[in-house]
């Protein structure tokens, strides 16, 4: 059937390299230029390739060899998956024969949802404008026309040209990152071009490009490693991003090549996004994009680092083949990230992460059993068409997680477990796979490697129940570690029953680090919902009203608007909706985990004051953040519903 998000024909015929031309004009807000496919043909005497495309404007199309341009005809446009570009090839092309397509064309504004750009007054510095690229899922092919399924996986070059620092998912070629910013030229004004190239194969999605007021600074290179890795930001976060990144993103890496293989990219740089990146992070190539939110200036954010991380390999090594398999990348890099807590810090941290994880979860498959149930399951039957962004959740990363857990402690735990993990990762490295290429690769190497009780242990789990099952918990109980969450645990009870709050101090969170503190809150969400008199206190004892660590606000929030019909619901609604638009500091949370849940948690309280302020700062929100919560406040219809 191939992948039902894409019109290409990429089984007949598919990019094996391509190379961009690009300049990036901050004025008209479009890149122009072109792409040039090398194609490997699978079908012999096939006429034409299809590729993706969304609102971009085609200028030109010519095939290598060929006297005159090529003919090319762009189709009706669908409303997800775009408009399919038919390209008529030279007759004859026999399979196994490459053939070169050259496309000149320009992105446009504001049709192209895989670039957000931004004015200066958004930005940190607030003295350039910013550009920025979020291919996944299916987006990269608003930025270039491209065969746009995980299921193809190319090297790519690139020539950028730009006034600002330019940035991409690849090894910079020239000038060298850590010679003067801009190569010395002037910033905003000088033209300046790039050089870039990625030498391992990776899918469309991973495509990235950022250009702004932009500095480097690199972090110290572990003995023995030919990679190397740093960190990008505009100059006045350049020390922060530095200090909170630093002593763990190499020594995470280093971890992790131990438990798979070496690592293959050649680079690990972080680039510390403006306050609209709808994702705590996302894993391109060589340079992973993070929201300013983890800059907390206490390190307890980094495990947002370590999961994209983590994606060198699975995701960008070992890639789902097409949308319906999107789990095995988040499940299987949420469970290696915790598993590496594990092996740093102890089994105790390992079990806090999952406990954390599992608010979200929960949460995730409560808010699908009124949406749509099919977004409950790990594999996911997507119809042709259908975007996988609707069923953007929690519940692929922490329902694959505890499955991949489960599978674990049914074989007998890590030592068993861990031989597998890296015969997994070997096998499959730089491949697109689905569900079932991974089950059987399961059971074949547990057959050759763990005789009959290893396989009777996995014939004993429930597969259909974990893969296709829907419903509001997990197939299998899970248990976890709680020793770091016990005084969370405690205090939440405490708060739970006290009858006035004349018995709690400031000393009951001394000690204890923003994650305890998450876990306090969400465990308070467990029970009824406290009185206005006890909530008001709570925010101004533990400086949770103000608290600068988003996670934290947005778990003081949702315990204030756990009672949507309370007195002081709409006050706090206010102060919700003020605090996630960037009313206090002028900076927007536009990272999904936040702004979805205030949105909706503020909707149940007042709709329409819900609207009115997305509304009024709808154009601060990334394109793909804008398409959930219109959903999520019922500014737009929810796709799929089946309820």
């Amino acid at each position: 059937m191939g992948d039902p998000t894409t019109q290409s024909n990429y089984q007949q015929i598919s990019t094996k390299h391509f190379s961009l031309d690009w300049s990036i004009d901050f004025h008209e807000k479009v890149i122009k230029g072109s792409i040039t496919h090398e194609l490997t043909v699978h079908e012999s005497d096939l006429d034409e390739v299809i590729l993706d495309t969304w609102d971009v404007v085609i200028k030109r199309v010519h095939v290598d060899g060929e006297s005159c341009d090529a003919q090319y005809t762009l189709g009706e446009k669908h409303e997800v998956m775009g408009s399919a570009l038919h390209i008529t090839l030279p007759a004859g092309l026999q399979a196994g024969s490459s053939v070169k397509v050259t496309i000149e064309y320009h992105t446009t504004e504001p049709g192209c949802k895989a670039l957000q750009w931004i004015d200066k007054a958004q930005t940190h510095g607030k003295t350039h404008p910013y550009l920025f690229s979020q291919c996944q899922p299916i987006y990269a092919r608003g930025l270039l026309p491209c065969q746009d399924t995980p299921s193809v996986k190319t090297t790519y070059e690139a020539k950028i040209t730009s006034v600002l620092p330019a940035l991409m998912s690849a090894i910079r070629v020239s000038p060298p990152p850590e010679g003067p910013a801009h190569d010395g030229r002037i910033i905003g004004q000088d033209e300046v071009t790039y050089l870039y190239n990625q030498l391992v194969p990776i899918p469309s999605y991973l495509i990235a490009i950022a250009s702004g007021n932009l500095c480097y600074r690199a972090f110290e290179k572990p003995k023995g490693k030919d990679w190397t890795s740093g960190v990008w930001a505009e100059p006045d976060l350049i020390d922060d991003a530095w200090w909170e990144f630093r002593e763990d993103t190499t020594r995470f890496l280093v971890a992790e090549e131990e438990i798979t293989m070496p690592y293959q990219f050649g680079v690990f740089d972080l680039l510390v996004l403006p306050p609209s990146f709808p994702y705590g992070g996302m894993e391109n190539a060589c340079l992973t994009f993070v929201t300013p939110t983890l800059l907390t200036g206490d390190r307890t954010l980094v495990d947002v680092v370590v999961h994209e991380m983590t994606h060198s390999y699975f995701g960008n090594g070992v890639t789902h083949a097409d949308a319906s398999h999107f789990w095995l990348n988040e499940g299987w890099t949420t469970y290696i990230e915790r598993l590496l807590q594990q092996i740093l810090h102890s089994p105790a941290h390992r079990g806090f992460y999952f406990l954390i994880g599992s608010k979200m979860l929960y949460d995730d498959l409560q808010f699908y059993e009124q949406r749509n149930k099919k977004y409950q399951k790990l594999q996911i039957e997507f119809e042709r068409g259908e975007n996988p962004d609707d069923a953007y959740s929690g519940v692929p990363y922490e329902k694959g997680a505890n499955f991949i857990l489960h599978i674990e402690r049914t074989l007998g735990g890590l030592d068993v477990f861990l031989p597998y993990v890296k015969d997994y990762v070997k096998t499959f490295m730089g491949k697109s796979i689905t569900t079932e290429q991974w089950r059987e690769h399961l059971f074949a190497y547990y057959t050759k490697y763990g005789g009959e009780d290893k396989v009777e242990a996995l014939k004993s789990i429930d597969w259909d129940a974990w893969l296709f099952g829907t419903g509001v918990t997990l197939p299998v109980p899970m248990e976890y570690d709680m020793t770091l969450a016990q005084r969370s645990y405690t205090l939440a009870e405490k708060w739970s029953k006290a009858k006035n709050t004349s018995e709690f101090s400031v000393a009951d969170i001394s000690g204890m680090d923003a994650n305890q503190i998450v876990v306090f809150l969400e465990r308070l969400q467990s029970f009824d919902p406290l009185p206005e008199t006890h909530v008001d206190h709570l925010g101004d004892l533990y400086g949770l009203v103000n608290s600068p660590n988003a996670e934290i606000r947005l778990r003081f929030y949702q315990v204030a608007l756990l009672d949507p019909k309370s007195a002081k619901s709409e006050q706090y609604a206010t102060a919700a909706l003020n605090w996630v638009v960037g009313g206090e500091d002028g900076m927007v949370k536009g990272r999904m985990k936040f702004c979805r849940p205030i949105f909706r948690a503020t909707f149940a309280v007042n709709k329409a004051m819900a609207q009115d302020k997305y509304q009024e700062h709808k154009s601060s929100y990334h394109p793909i953040a804008r398409d959930l919560i219109e959903q999520d406040i019922e500014l737009t219809k929810a796709h799929g519903n089946d309820v």
